[in-house]
């Protein structure tokens, strides 16, 4: 195996959605269900957490969430899924991280941002989506005054807030590791939690005037036998 290659600060995060082999015209190949438990418990095994989810729509069946370390591990667990039959259909790459606006957090919520610990109980209903700020003419975020950025933040965030018990939040790097600036997943107790939550905080104009958004996925996080079990009724 390779020296582990790790960030200095955080986590890596991957994000793969998969589609099943008969959902891609591919010949109608099977997927080894056990062979996707193993090598989510192997993964497990060697630190990395891995949240499964049972996608709604057609941009993916099953959607996987892995955080740990060492990106070799990481990618380790993507060609183990691979190897048991599952196809990825879309993916994301991303870090934990410390907003440059959150330096002075308490060393739990620092802890809590970098090293989350996840799925949370209680909150089954799942969506990620990238995003990035705005570099246009009329509205370029990275020409404003570091001030003016802290405080569209802060208010950003008090709506966030009012959304606590009800929603989890987890926002990770990619700027320069991705084709968007950060990737954004959502746990919520109720799926309208999350349309919610979303909705509200447009208004902001941190997200109104700034934000630009890629694809929405959606879905449901259980325990990956139980996914399975949806996904494969017939075994």
């Amino acid at each position: 195996m390779p020296e582990p290659l790790a960030p200095s600060v955080g986590w890596g995060v991957l994000h793969l959605f998969c589609k099943l082999p008969r959902a891609t015209g591919g010949g109608g190949g099977r997927v080894d269900a056990e062979g996707v438990v193993r090598a989510t418990k192997d993964a497990e095994a060697d630190g990395v957490q891995v949240v499964t989810v049972a996608m709604l729509g057609h941009k993916a069946d099953l959607g996987v969430m892995a955080l740990g370390a060492d990106l070799w591990r990481l990618r380790r667990l993507q060609s183990e899924l691979g190897a048991a039959g599952l196809v990825v259909a879309d993916s994301y790459t991303s870090l934990t991280e410390l907003s440059e606006y959150a330096q002075g957090v308490p060393e739990e919520l620092r802890e809590m941002r970098l090293h989350p610990q996840l799925p949370p109980e209680g909150k089954p209903a799942f969506c990620f989506y990238p995003m990035s700020k705005r570099r246009g003419d009329g509205a370029n975020w990275y020409t404003l005054p570091y001030d003016d950025r802290k405080a569209l933040m802060y208010a950003h965030g008090a709506s966030g807030r009012t959304f606590a018990g009800r929603i989890l939040q987890v926002v990770t790097g990619s700027t320069g590791l991705d084709d968007w600036e950060w990737g954004v997943t959502l746990f919520g107790v109720h799926p309208d939690d999350i349309k919610e939550c979303v909705y509200t905080m447009r208004f902001d104009e941190a997200s109104s005037r700034y934000a630009e958004f890629g694809p929405f996925l959606t879905g449901m996080v259980a325990p990956v036998e139980e996914v399975l079990a949806h996904l494969l009724p017939d075994g």
